[in-house]
């Protein structure tokens, strides 16, 4: 079964580079949960059914954390540059060009 994942023949790639593919992919596909998730409650009428997807869509939630928080440790440039943008208030454009300037 082939896959898709991997823009290089996998079998060049070494194995931190290969976990970190997944995980990307898996980043990714929490994302995409969470939006299906969102699209369906914005539309569903039951509000059992609805209270459900907001259950399942906050697990989605802590995953995308979990993922991306394994994806800041082994890349500290990037949490760097997230520390400058997530979490503050103000323009968030103006913290995105504050963390080009701090790279």
């Amino acid at each position: 079964m082939g896959f898709d994942q991997y823009h290089e023949p996998p079998q060049e790639l070494s194995a931190e580079t290969r976990t970190f593919a997944r995980m990307m992919l898996s980043l990714i596909e929490e994302a995409q949960a969470i939006d299906w998730y969102e699209q369906r409650m914005s539309v569903e009428q039951d509000e059992e059914a609805k209270a459900i997807m907001k259950n399942a869509q906050h697990e989605e939630f802590k995953h995308f954390g979990m993922d991306l928080e394994f994806l800041l440790r082994r890349k500290p440039e990037w949490r760097t540059i997230m520390q400058t943008i997530l979490f503050k208030s103000g323009d968030i454009v103006d913290l995105g060009e504050k963390a080009e300037d701090a790279d």
